[in-house]
């Protein structure tokens, strides 16, 4: 069984400022790995944000090897870190671009995942902007012997995109997001990542954006549902130790991996 190891989540505001997102970005993950961090989690649209979405989104979206993921990999090898945050990705079509996570360490890029659900809801259109990513085999990486699954924000609100992580063997799951305030969101926020944490027996770890765009509240979620660790409404960062042998013992105790009678299959 792989050691307990920290995990930082980071909340912070990106703008439209590219510059200054990767100044925070490399100041927060330094921080996190002088604190003895391993990983650390920053929010969806990381690299370029603009409320509310404009033309600019397609002119700042860059491809995996562009200038946001190459600035994450050197700052990976520098600070001896994983690091998985949200960036706008070139979709190719001239109209839209995708919802990125990258996860890179100082060998480079070690899963993408491009958002599947997108945030036509609360009086959003996300699909003007953004092109559904396909609905591909997850990509599954290891941060410190503890296998890793990708989602974004509002996919928290359909299980199945939980429940295909973990059938891929996920112990930890990691959200990057943008959860926009509004009535009740904070709670929901909150409910739906303590869910996937219970129903999955798995770790959770998510950022988000901090207010008033965002409702904070960024964290860590054991797999019996109880936060670990949280952040209020301001920027910063925060550690929670990862134990697998925790996610083990949970599903000991409570076996509803194995004892379910459905499994998830794709729908176009």
């Amino acid at each position: 069984m792989p050691d307990p190891f920290a995990l930082a989540v980071a909340q912070f505001a990106p703008t439209a400022d590219r510059a200054r997102n990767l100044e925070a970005i490399g100041e927060m993950t330094a921080e996190a790995s002088a604190a003895g961090a391993r990983a650390v989690v920053f929010p969806e649209y990381s690299s370029y944000f603009v409320d509310p979405f404009d033309v600019s989104v397609r002119e700042h979206a860059e491809a995996m090897d562009g200038p946001f993921v190459s600035a994450l990999t050197r700052l990976a090898a520098k600070q001896g870190i994983t690091v998985i945050a949200g960036l706008l990705e070139a979709a190719g079509d001239g109209r839209h671009v995708h919802n990125t996570v990258v996860a890179v360490d100082a060998a480079g890029v070690r899963a993408r995942y491009r958002k599947q659900h997108l945030y036509d809801a609360f009086g959003q259109r996300e699909s003007d902007w953004v092109a559904a990513g396909a609905l591909d085999a997850p990509e599954i990486f290891e941060v410190e012997g503890v296998a890793c699954g990708l989602m974004t924000c509002y996919d928290l609100r359909f299980p199945e995109s939980a429940r295909t992580l973990v059938d891929a063997g996920a112990e930890l799951l990691l959200v990057p997001a943008e959860w926009v305030r509004g009535p009740l969101k904070e709670a929901q926020w909150e409910t739906l990542l303590q869910a996937r944490a219970i129903e999955n027996t798995v770790y959770v770890a998510a950022a988000d954006h901090p207010p008033p765009l965002g409702v904070g509240r960024s964290g860590i979620i054991d797999p019996q549902g109880v936060a670990v660790a949280t952040i209020g409404t301001g920027s910063g960062i925060v550690l929670g130790r990862i134990d697998p042998d925790e996610v083990a013992r949970v599903r000991r105790v409570n076996p509803a991996l194995r004892l379910r009678r459905y499994g998830v299959h794709p729908r176009d």
